[in-house]
């Protein structure tokens, strides 16, 4: 059982204006309790029962631009219709950096490994607190603002623009749209140009050091990365392999 362990109602000075969540959740009782929850603490919540649903909230929104409606999306996995994982990859597919918290009865490490990798924030197994609930939230909203506040250069090298603040690339004058991974891989390379670095450095400083899996996930996503970027990928002229050392770019 959910265990309704409500704060006080406290403002939140550093969120500023009312943020917006959207809750996707099949379960009534769940998705009731949590509304509740979160209303009593001042934030605005749209709801909806199944993927399907939910897709239509979030499909014709742009997702790289303020104009997104939503600040902060709860997500459940097991969905009717439209399950989460799909969700969050289409989110992720098309730029769009909203924070997305997980909310599963899935609980295995595998489990928390695959919501991560395509692209959640955060992710909470059930059954779990409402106070916990909310402190998660407002770290993910807090951490969106603050990341927002410094004004990051514009990358560009050659045919490639990557706007760091929009989660946005451009390459030769056609935007792309790069999973969170890819996106982050190659703002990592631009900030570097020409700079080797091994698979290992890689995944510790895109995937983390707590990461669980195998260090060819690194060439798999550079493969992504550069069907997006080259002209023609057997040749790169962006991504190269250093044979024996790793990857650079340019």
């Amino acid at each position: 059982m959910l265990s309704l362990d409500l704060p006080k109602n406290a403002s939140s000075p550093e969120l500023g204006r009312t943020s917006q969540i959207l809750i996707v959740e099949d379960e009534d009782l769940i998705r009731e309790m949590i509304v509740l929850a979160l209303e009593e603490e001042g934030f605005e919540v749209v709801t909806a029962a199944d993927g399907r649903t939910a897709l239509t909230f979030l499909q014709g929104e742009c997702p790289a631009t303020v104009d997104f409606p939503f600040d902060l999306i709860i997500l459940d996995l097991m969905l009717p219709q439209v399950n989460g994982l799909d969700l969050c990859r289409l989110l992720r597919y098309q730029g769009n950096p909203v924070p997305i918290l997980i909310l599963s009865a899935k609980a295995t490490e595998t489990d928390r490994v695959l919501g991560l990798e395509v692209g959640a924030d955060d992710y909470l197994t059930k059954p779990f607190s409402m106070r916990e609930l909310i402190a998660r939230c407002r770290a993910l909203l807090r951490r969106q603002r603050l990341g927002g506040l410094p004004q990051v250069p514009v990358l560009q090298f050659k045919d490639v623009t990557l706007y760091p603040q929009e989660c946005r690339v451009i390459v030769r004058g056609e935007q792309v749209n790069l999973s969170p991974k890819e996106f982050r891989l190659l703002d990592l390379f631009m900030s570097y140009p020409r700079r080797v670095w091994s698979r290992d450095q890689l995944i510790d400083q895109i995937w983390g050091p707590d990461f669980v899996g195998d260090s060819k996930t690194v060439d798999v996503h550079i493969r992504w990365l550069r069907e997006k970027l080259e002209r023609d990928p057997s040749q790169p002229e962006y991504v190269i392999t250093v044979r024996g050392f790793g990857y650079r770019f340019g």
